[in-house]
């Protein structure tokens, strides 16, 4: 059996399991957001952070990598193990898509069909951890603040623009959010001083 999974957010640069092939590629039809609550990765239920979740958005494309498991000793021990890690891991998110993936956005023929994506329900009836949209700044003044058992939220915004960036993925969303980030800690160092 062999199981894919794709990562859009800290999955990217820490994936927590072991794989047999990595490659970056994309989705169609959704845009990556910070709208997400963590209350058990980098925030508390008192102050939570914000992560990544996927929103559908027609002709929007969101960069990422898709994992492949599967391991030969004993593929559905191997596959079980993860989809556990995986649901441990991925709790706040309640939905499981399975897309198909693309190497470049004007790709037709998908390079890997059928792949799994955790997906935050917008549905605060179901996703009691859903923040929904604010502005830029809102958000980053969130992120700042934030801590959680797995660090800083300001490091996971961190790591995220810099793995896309190591990958020659841009998304503005991400820049613009790490932007405003280090401007309001900027005017915060230098109404210090």
């Amino acid at each position: 059996m062999v199981l894919w999974v794709f990562g859009y957010g800290s999955l990217i640069w820490k994936a927590g399991f072991e794989y047999d092939d990595r490659q970056v590629c994309l989705i169609k039809g959704y845009r990556r957001v910070f709208y997400q609550g963590s209350t058990d990765h980098r925030g508390t239920p008192e102050y939570p952070g914000r992560t990544v979740t996927l929103e559908p958005a027609e002709g929007e494309i969101c960069w990422g990598v898709a994992y492949k498991v599967s391991k030969e000793e004993d593929k559905q021990i191997a596959v079980t193990s993860l989809t556990f890690h995986l649901e441990v891991r991925e709790k706040q998110y309640d939905n499981k898509a399975y897309l198909d993936v693309y190497a470049e956005p004007m790709a037709t023929t998908p390079v890997i069909s059928g792949v799994m994506v955790y997906i935050a329900s917008p549905d605060k009836k179901l996703n009691r951890n859903y923040l929904g949209p604010a502005s830029v700044e809102e958000i980053a003044k969130q992120i700042i603040n934030a801590k959680g058992p797995s660090g800083p939220n300001r490091e996971y915004l961190f790591q995220l623009e810099q793995a896309l960036t190591q990958m020659g993925c841009e998304d503005k969303h991400v820049i613009d959010l790490a932007n405003e980030v280090r401007r309001i800690l900027l005017e915060e160092v230098s109404t210090v001083s």
